[in-house]
């Protein structure tokens, strides 16, 4: 993806890793985690996390017993990933990988799409991703719902902010979010619209699941994470909603999945 010089500053701060570790942020990194894991290849299968960041999922699936190697444009995320047991980490560019055709049993872009403002860079990515996995290999990708930004705003109280509701609504006319909190352009897709980049880039049809459903809104939604029970219990009223074709927009994140 293009590292904008304001893309890589935001990214420098370092504050992404900390993002899906701590507060509600906990959810979407575990509901990610509760989806691929019933959907990877059983270890020690190969997975390629492109785009993924300082490791925050190449970790556990290392500790799951995953050969992994991650491919990232941003060198200190590649630096800190490269520290993690079991992670082999390198620079790279989604749309551009240099790996071999059919080197992995898996490939996951949980990041990249959310960079690339251009349709066709996306497809390119896609395809990318197809070229690299193995026949019948899994090919996983998160994409930032167009609804998250006004969903969000009036959650954390900053949809009264002019230029906060301005950069909200831009995003739901087309999908670009020019972030004023972090100063620099994000692609936000309908759900409707990611089947048909991934049918442009050779894939049969897809899987969609909604990450965090409606319940990244609640306002409580940071006692029950604290509470192992009522976690699980969160869990799987997830699971009984992930798929249904009229929810997938209320969540912040959408996983879709499809095989070579």
């Amino acid at each position: 993806m293009d590292v904008t010089r304001e893309l890589l500053a935001y990214y420098e701060l370092d504050m992404e890793d900390a993002r899906i570790r701590e507060g509600r942020g906990r959810w979407e990194f575990w509901r990610t985690q509760d989806v691929l894991r019933r959907m990877l290849p059983p270890p020690p299968a190969r997975v390629l996390d492109v785009g993924g960041g300082t490791g925050v999922h190449a970790e556990w699936l290392a500790a799951d017993g995953y050969e992994v190697e991650l491919l990232d444009p941003v060198p200190l995320h590649v630096e800190r990933a490269a520290r993690l047991a079991g992670v082999t980490a390198r620079l790279g560019d989604a749309r551009q990988l240099s790996v071999p055709d059919e080197s992995a049993d898996a490939v996951l872009l949980l990041g990249p799409l959310y960079h690339l403002a251009e349709r066709a860079d996306r497809v390119r990515a896609l395809a990318e991703a197809r070229r690299a996995v193995r026949q019948g290999g899994l090919v996983a990708t998160a994409t930032i719902n167009r609804y998250a930004a006004v969903h969000d705003m009036v959650y954390l109280g900053l949809y009264q902010d002019e230029r906060q509701r301005e950069a909200g609504h831009a995003a739901l006319r087309d999908g670009i979010m020019m972030s004023p909190r972090r100063g620099f352009t994000a692609y936000f897709h309908d759900p409707g619209e990611v089947p048909g980049e991934f049918a442009d880039a050779g894939f049969a049809p897809v899987e969609q699941y909604g990450v965090e459903g409606a319940f990244w809104l609640y306002g409580d939604v940071n006692d029950w994470l604290d509470d192992p029970e009522r976690r699980e219990l969160m869990l799987e009223a997830q699971r009984s909603l992930e798929s249904v074709p009229s929810l997938l927009g209320v969540s912040g994140h959408l996983l879709t999945v499809s095989r070579r």
